[in-house]
């Protein structure tokens, strides 16, 4: 870990990079609200199995996505705990640049009042 960073940190880090690929962001809007088998997910995309496969490997590693064996199936669906913890850390980001653009505001204003 980086200077000042904790395993949230890190956790976040990886489920960004996770999602800069759009056909993770696609697959995991599949399976936002329903669990799916993977041969399901596979059919909705114009790349083979095995690079969906893949893709759905990188998903779980960034805790985004649970993966549920029934038989020789394997269900995928959205891991509510993962995206909350995107969530939170994208929702402090923004208070905090909404927070500097205020100050940004008041100590021009002031600059202002003062000239």
């Amino acid at each position: 870990m980086g200077v000042g960073a904790t395993a949230r940190d890190d956790a976040t880090d990886i489920a960004l990079r996770a999602l800069v690929e759009p056909r993770r962001r696609a697959i995991l809007r599949l399976v936002a609200d329903t669990e799916l088998p993977a041969g399901a997910i596979a059919d909705a995309f114009e790349v083979t199995r095995t690079a969906v496969s893949q893709h759905l490997t990188v998903l779980r590693d960034a805790g985004l996505v649970t993966e549920r064996r029934d038989g020789t199936r394997r269900l995928y669906r959205a891991r509510p705990e993962g995206l909350a913890e995107l969530r939170s850390f994208l929702d402090d980001m923004w208070a905090t640049s909404l927070l500097t653009a205020k100050n940004l505001v008041e100590a021009d204003r002031e600059r202002q009042s003062e000239s």
